[in-house]
């Protein structure tokens, strides 16, 4: 039986703009029977799907989701079982804060075949448009990524807040706006210089990319005050300074 179904594949798109698609992730996109997919891959990736394709929308619009998880698993697992190429289309890379580990395992109990295509994650492409290189031999050898939303579920966070706050590198932290003044806030408390330079960048990669700069002390209030909205990163650290440098216009 199971040899009669469909493969999945969990696609990274890559962080929203089309050029920064893997060759592979496009040639699967053009020939899925199916496609399931969130908002995160942006407006001009998902106005390229094909027509012949069936198209489920598993995204968020206005913080509320179309699909929950649990739903999203169940529709992968049918459109499989129903012998489909079944594309999960997701932004950015499938196992970096993109919840490819859980649909995976779901895949591997179901006995669906599938597989990985990585994509490049707005962690380094968005801060690379924005001008921070989130490494640099003269501000900081190490760096390390974060979410800024856990599972609501979690009795307790799983973000260690005293060693981030005493981390030399660069902190980048994906689904963040909602709890910016609250991380911001941990950091200081634990002991972190408020005046370190942090940087939001809203829609990285895309046209209206923008970006905010301020300091752990002061950022939320300006990223309020600047309207500033999902999807965004923000990126903490020293090498946010070269922003000024090195940004470009895209």
């Amino acid at each position: 039986m199971a040899q009669q179904y469909g493969k999945v594949y969990l696609v990274g798109s890559g962080p929203g703009d089309p050029e920064l698609m893997t060759l592979k992730a496009r040639r699967l996109l053009d020939t899925a029977d199916v496609i399931v997919f969130d908002q995160l891959p942006g407006e001009k990736i998902l106005a390229s799907m094909p027509e012949t394709a069936e198209k489920i929308d598993a995204g968020k619009h206005a913080g509320e989701h179309t699909l929950t998880q649990s739903e999203i698993n169940d529709a992968i697992v049918e459109k499989a079982k129903e012998g489909k190429m079944v594309v999960r289309l997701k932004g950015g890379d499938p196992y970096m804060f993109g919840r490819g580990g859980e649909e995976a395992e779901e895949l591997v109990k179901a006995g669906i075949e599938f597989e990985i295509v990585p994509g490049i994650t707005s962690a380094l492409a968005a801060t690379a448009y924005a001008g921070i290189p989130v490494t640099h031999r003269d501000h900081a050898s190490m760096v390390t990524f974060i979410t800024g939303h856990e599972d609501p579920t979690k009795e307790e966070t799983a973000l260690d807040w005293k060693t981030l706050a005493a981390f030399g590198g660069t902190i980048v932290i994906f689904m963040g706006v909602k709890m910016l003044e609250r991380n911001m806030g941990e950091l200081i408390k634990n002991g972190k210089d408020p005046k370190t330079p942090v940087a939001m960048v809203e829609r990285g990669t895309r046209p209206d990319q923008r970006v905010t700069i301020g300091t752990i002390e002061t950022i939320a209030q300006i990223s309020k005050d600047a309207g500033v909205k999902a999807p965004a990163l923000t990126v903490i650290g020293d090498v946010v300074k070269l922003h000024d440098i090195l940004g470009s216009q895209i």
